[in-house]
C-alpha cells in the first residue's frame, strides 16, 4: 500500500512547552474553594498594588509635566540644544522613562507569580 505523496500537514509551533503547575492546590482555585480563593485574593491584591504603584509613579512624574510648565512660564522659553524643553521633556525623556516603568512592572508581575506558583507548590509537599 503506497502513502499518498503531498505537503505536509501543517503543524502550529507556539514556544517550548511550559511546566505545568502540580495539581493539588491548584485544584482548590479551579474549583472555587475558600482556600482557593484567599489564595486568589491574595495574589489578585499584590498585582493591583503594584499596577497602582506604577501609576502613581508616572502621574507624579510624567503627569505633572504640564502643571510645571503652567505654574513656571519661563520654562517654555529655555532651550537646549537648540529645542524649546518642553518639547525635549516629552519627546525625549518621556519614552524611555515609560519603557523602564513598563519593563519594571513586567518583571514585579512575572516575579509576583513566581511566588505565587512556590506558594502552591510548597502548600502540596
Amino acid at each position: 500500500m503506497t502513502q499518498p505523496v503531498g505537503p505536509p500537514s501543517r503543524v502550529r509551533v507556539t514556544g517550548p512547552p511550559r511546566r505545568r503547575p502540580p495539581a493539588g492546590r491548584t485544584s482548590d482555585i479551579d474549583a472555587g474553594t475558600r482556600l482557593g480563593g484567599v489564595y486568589m485574593r491574595s495574589l489578585l491584591r499584590e498585582q493591583l498594588r503594584l499596577a497602582v504603584g506604577v501609576l502613581l509613579v508616572m502621574g507624579s512624574t510624567i503627569g505633572l509635566l504640564p502643571l510645571v510648565f503652567y505654574l513656571a512660564p519661563g520654562l517654555s522659553d529655555v532651550r537646549l540644544l537648540g529645542l524649546p524643553l518642553g518639547w525635549l521633556l516629552l519627546g525625549v525623556v518621556v519614552y524611555p522613562t515609560l519603557v523602564l516603568l513598563g519593563w519594571g512592572y513586567v518583571r514585579r508581575a512575572e516575579r509576583n507569580e513566581r511566588d505565587f506558583a512556590e506558594i502552591l507548590s510548597e502548600a502540596d509537599r
